[in-house]
């Protein structure tokens, strides 16, 4: 199959939602096979830095982007809440987006005396340390949050499918949706990788003032225990993921009183936490 895609000059706004799906002209892998056109999700590289220090790059769709380093910001330890995040400047490049933040000091410090850390470990012995203790971090307890009503799961991979409006049209994104005490959609987050979508999800919550251990947050990927720790550190009340989690994600739901939901393609919703 021979691929060419079109670009686009069109700037988006600051936190515009996804854009539409590029369409991308293609050829079938055949003697003489026609030319086609299918729509396929975008993708861009984003660079963040907070306070003129370089934090990450990272692959992203390119939509809602506000949201999405507002929820990274949070569930990656950088900030405590909201108000440590004074300013979000967005640079849009080809294929490309800079992403000033601006924090607060004591938020400053504490990721530049985190990163001095990261750095005096090499050579010692001791380098896997502080990516162990990244990979398997000290987090609050939460409060027990009420378990959704069983009716509420019902039905709930066809409404995702609705919710999912890039999803239907380009395929290849993960999403993550918050649900309300009624059952309902509130929120629908995508993107094509799944630790973006949960975060675009959570900083779509906190920007909205809705408490996330109301309801129920959706995750349609793989729940992995890096998710675990997003929901935990967003304060979430109940996590539901669409594939079965490990052993490890289970006990940490557990350990942080994190209520931790299964829902097979074809079996009844299996609760693991709590149990």
């Amino acid at each position: 199959m021979v691929c060419r895609i079109e670009q686009t000059e069109q700037q988006p706004e600051a936190n515009a939602p996804a854009p539409a799906p590029q369409r991308v002209a293609y050829r079938e892998y055949s003697a003489d096979g026609p030319m086609a056109e299918a729509p396929l999700a975008a993708e861009i590289a984003l660079a963040i830095t907070y306070n003129g220090l370089s934090q990450a790059v990272m692959m992203v769709s390119p939509g809602n982007l506000e949201d999405f380093i507002r929820g990274f910001s949070i569930t990656n330890d950088i900030v405590n809440d909201l108000g440590e995040i004074y300013d979000i400047r967005l640079s849009h490049f080809p294929q490309a987006c800079q992403a000033d933040v601006e924090i607060s000091s004591r938020a400053f410090w504490a990721l530049k005396d985190h990163r001095r850390q990261m750095a005096g470990t090499s050579g010692c012995g001791l380098c896997g340390v502080e990516a162990l203790e990244q990979a398997l971090p000290q987090l609050q307890i939460l409060e027990p949050a009420a378990l959704p009503p069983a009716e509420h799961l019902q039905g709930l991979r066809e409404r995702i499918e609705q919710a999912q409006h890039m999803a239907r049209s380009s395929g290849a994104l993960h999403a993550a949706l918050y649900f309300d005490e009624q059952g309902e959609v509130r929120l629908c987050q995508e993107d094509i990788g799944r630790h973006n979508a949960l975060d675009k999800l959570i900083g779509a919550l906190l920007q909205a003032g809705i408490d996330g251990r109301q309801g129920f947050t959706v995750v349609t990927s793989r729940c992995s225990l890096e998710l675990i720790h997003k929901a935990v550190r967003a304060r979430l009340g109940t996590l539901v993921s669409l594939s079965a989690p490990t052993a490890l994600t289970v006990q940490w739901a557990n350990k942080h009183r994190l209520n931790l939901i299964h829902v097979p393609h074809r079996n009844a919703p299996r609760i693991y936490s709590p149990v």
